[in-house]
């Protein structure tokens, strides 16, 4: 009896060893999907997916891939010199090939192409830049163009609001990267030594190469366009920057017609706004005037560096304070070219008011 028991345990556990082993082969007999598996019907799309396609179909054809030469030419590089290149996005603003992008795209080049949506390249020329607020017109000839994109208005812009950014990030074409607006009324510093005010900040991934592209919101109107990044690492870190649409239709028509846009300035030289801050100074130093500036006719004071004596400091505008450059030509930007203002000054300890006509301080002279 005990013998008996003990065969049936060892043939049990010689059933379970053999089914183990042989439990693979099975399975992969029975269940292995030799032929292709059988698609599922995936139902309708959610409004939310249905109207992001419908937003990118309908803008993706007016932006295209904007590539600069910066250096050399073709015969050059047969000789082994190879031009440098930088390219960026832009969007397509009216039926006369006029294309919007930013200025650090198309700067310090030589010769320019875009790229369409649908593949086509053609040649383009500058019309016109404005490095104070980062924006550029460009040309494209030769090429069929497709609608220019619909304008909306950044003054009512809400944050949380969805933004939807369309781009060559990387020279990767017609990507879309979705997001919200993170924050309003930022400033951004520009080549040309002053700032962009109210800035849009969004997390919608903007990478190297989205500069110049449209930022959109939800019914697919342009609200801004794409100029730079925060990160170290030049790469997407959930903060970028575009520049509002309300600052760029009123730029770019400028542009168009005059190839620049005026600056309204009096003509003077700012100090450093730390050096500033470290002096306790509130207000905007004024190192030198422009000769021939409203700053010099009016007889403002710069900084004496050899008696080491500080000049005039600019406190407020029409009532206004001035705590920091920006202020300044925010306020002129304001009252425009050809009027005048109420500068209030320091002065050796004490204050005085002098009137001033605003001018283009970057007209050609």
């Amino acid at each position: 009896m005990e013998n008996r028991s003990v065969r049936l345990l060892l043939l049990a556990i010689l059933i379970v060893l053999g089914f183990m082993v042989l439990r693979p082969y099975v399975e992969d007999r029975l269940y292995s999907a030799t032929t292709p598996r059988p698609v599922e019907a995936r139902g309708v799309l959610a409004d939310s997916e249905r109207s992001t396609i419908e937003l990118f179909e309908h803008v993706s054809p007016s932006v295209v891939q904007v590539v600069g030469r910066t250096g050399g030419n073709e015969l050059g590089q047969l000789g082994g010199e190879e031009g440098g290149a930088q390219s960026g996005s832009g969007s397509v603003w009216d039926q006369a090939g006029h294309i919007v992008t930013n200025n650090h795209v198309v700067e310090g080049t030589n010769s320019l192409a875009v790229r369409f949506a649908s593949g086509e390249v053609g040649a383009a020329t500058i019309v016109g830049t404005a490095p104070n607020y980062d924006l550029a017109v460009i040309r494209a000839t030769g090429v069929r163009l497709p609608a220019p994109i619909s304008v909306g208005n950044s003054a009512d812009l809400k944050v949380g609001q969805a933004a939807f950014a369309i781009g060559n990030p990387f020279g990767l074409d017609q990507s879309l990267t979705t997001g919200v607006i993170s924050a309003l009324k930022r400033r951004l510093p520009t080549s040309g030594g002053r700032e962009i005010s109210n800035v849009i900040q969004t997390d919608a991934a903007i990478n190297p190469g989205n500069s110049g592209g449209p930022l959109l919101d939800s019914a697919g109107r342009l609200i801004g366009v794409t100029t730079a990044i925060v990160s170290p690492s030049g790469s997407n870190a959930g903060i970028g920057f575009a520049i509002p649409v309300d600052t760029v239709n009123r730029i770019v028509p400028e542009l168009i017609r005059n190839g620049r846009v005026p600056t309204p300035g009096i003509g003077i030289i700012a100090g450093n706004e730390s050096i500033a801050t470290r002096m306790g100074v509130a207000g905007v130093i004024v190192v030198r005037t422009v000769p021939g500036s409203p700053a010099a006719r009016a007889g403002l004071r710069g900084v004496d560096a050899t008696r080491g004596e500080l000049g005039d400091v600019i406190t407020g505008v029409d009532g206004k304070p001035v705590h920091r450059l920006t202020d300044l030509t925010d306020e002129l930007e304001q009252v425009g070219i050809g009027k005048t203002v109420q500068l209030e000054l320091t002065r050796g300890g004490s204050k005085t008011t002098v009137p001033l006509e605003v001018a283009d301080v970057s007209a050609p002279r």
